[in-house]
């Protein structure tokens, strides 16, 4: 298992690296403005298998006792991108360190890509003459 050890007054604690970046992929969704935790440019199955490595949306590396946090996102199309990156890090950065203690030095963003806003309200019909 790859990740953070703390030493604990009964034994022992192990943080992976894995569950690290769970907690950074759900602290960046709960961002406005982030549509998806994901890499762009993998639409069919045809795509998938002509990867040569599958690149994963969230890495976390530990590096001298401080985790590295990587993270590929897709936006909402007319997001302010440095605002929200910048939100995005420090909501990231902030859930790892409560409620796990380790220490991160860095969150990189990369945006993978753009998702439209939502449709329009329906257009109504105009009303039939009689």
């Amino acid at each position: 298992m790859d990740g953070m050890n703390n030493i604990l007054a009964g034994g022992s604690l192990q943080i992976s690296t894995e569950a690290l970046a769970k907690i950074a992929r759900c602290a960046a969704l709960e961002i406005d403005g982030v549509t998806a935790v994901s890499c762009a440019g993998q639409k069919n199955v045809r795509d998938l298998l002509e990867l040569v490595s599958i690149q994963q949306p969230v890495s976390v590396v530990i590096k001298d006792g401080t985790a590295e946090v990587t993270i590929q996102l897709m936006v909402a199309f007319g997001a302010k991108v440095p605002v929200l990156a910048e939100k995005v890090q420090q909501n990231v950065k902030s859930a790892i360190q409560n409620m796990t203690g380790v220490t991160v030095s860095q969150v990189n963003i990369i945006v993978a890509g753009l998702r439209a806003a939502p449709a329009a309200a329906a257009q109504t019909e105009p009303e039939k003459a009689e």
